[in-house]
């Protein structure tokens, strides 16, 4: 079942072929709701968070419930700053600046679920 496969439906039936008519059902509105997204995890590769200065990060965002699609945002200490829209955010080569902690939001359209922050730390 899909978001889309809301709406008015009816049926058309008869019960004897050779003699009765054709008749239309009275149409029902059949409305489906997405499930939020919810039970974000982050990961981190290298695990922990804390890679070296000049290495490669990958933080990746897995969710366990809710219908998509999926938007996926990240954000890097609370800020509003826009930082990759993927399940994944790879950093090819971390900055001092890229220390801090890091939250994956996703969306549906409907409504949207912030995971636990991931400290990132850069040695």
């Amino acid at each position: 079942l899909q978001l889309n496969h809301s709406g008015r439906y009816s049926c058309e039936g008869r019960v004897d072929s050779k003699v009765a008519p054709w008749a239309l059902s009275a149409p029902v509105t059949v409305t489906v709701h997405g499930v939020p997204p919810s039970g974000m995890s982050l990961s981190a590769q290298p695990p922990g968070g804390q890679v070296a200065l000049g290495e490669r990060l990958v933080l990746s965002c897995t969710v366990a419930t809710g219908t998509g699609p999926l938007y996926f945002s990240w954000h890097q200490d609370g800020s509003g700053a826009l930082l990759g829209t993927s399940p994944c955010l790879e950093l090819r080569q971390v900055e001092d600046n890229d220390s801090g902690q890091y939250q994956c939001r996703v969306g549906n359209g409907d409504c949207v679920a912030e995971s636990d922050p991931l400290n990132v730390t850069v040695l």
